[in-house]
């Protein structure tokens, strides 16, 4: 009595897992393609947009980004995305950034 039913509860374990993994395999399937974008591309772009050296201290990138930033922030006639980019290239000078998401 008891052997048929744990039979039955293992196959229908086995059955959700089975119906568990094709979900999960057709979700990473439809995930969207996200680029790869190198991450010493994103470092030199970042240098070029605020207009830093490779090897500037975190206080002198600070302040260039802040020089920067007062000229072309949207409260004051800027651009949102210059002013995006402009902070995503301080984040990526400082080493703020995950890799591989972001692209100039």
């Amino acid at each position: 009595m008891v052997l048929p039913l744990l039979a039955g509860l293992a196959v229908a374990a086995a059955a959700l897992a089975g119906r568990y993994g094709v979900q999960a395999w057709q979700a990473y399937k439809a995930r969207p393609v996200v680029p790869r974008v190198d991450q010493t591309e994103n470092l030199r772009q970042g240098q070029t947009t605020i207009c830093y050296r490779e090897n500037a201290s975190p206080d002198k990138v600070k302040e260039a980004h802040k020089k920067v930033m007062v000229a072309n922030h949207p409260d004051a006639g800027g651009s949102h995305y210059l002013a995006s980019k402009i902070n995503e290239a301080k984040d990526v000078l400082l080493g703020k950034t995950k890799g591989g998401g972001s692209a100039f």
